[in-house]
């Protein structure tokens, strides 16, 4: 069962799935900031300096929150929008990458081979007289 699971762990996808989450992880934190700490702040300012986080309905004795889910949503697009950017910006990268097998041209022969051909040709044309 040991070997089972070292050879699932060392499997190429599992390691690229692991660095992914740690990378997207990451990137959520400042997509989180760059979205809680600037732009929220700005879109603020422009609706008149309103936290929509404190936007909310009293229903008797209970607080209906709809601010919070306001901010959640707006929250959502913007981060889903920041990483379509993302993802396109790095496709963009990736098509622009030279695929190196396919610029690869075929090796031109050696002074050795060339020779050899010379010979061989040589050969047959004096056989064939």
């Amino acid at each position: 069962m040991w070997e089972d699971f070292k050879a699932f762990v060392m499997r190429g996808n599992v390691l690229d799935l692991a660095v992914g989450v740690i990378i997207g992880t990451a990137f959520g934190k400042i997509v989180s900031s760059l979205v809680e700490d600037i732009i929220m702040p700005i879109i603020g300012l422009i609706i008149g300096g309103i936290d929509l986080t404190r936007l909310e309905l009293m229903v008797g004795y209970v607080g209906i929150k709809y601010g919070v889910f306001a901010q959640s949503v707006l929250d959502f697009l913007i981060i889903t929008t920041s990483l379509f950017i993302f993802i396109k910006f790095i496709s963009n990268i990736r098509k622009k990458e030279p695929d190196a097998a396919a610029e690869e041209e075929p090796a031109a022969p050696t002074q050795e081979e060339l020779l050899t051909e010379i010979r061989d040709l040589l050969k047959e044309r004096t056989t064939n007289l």
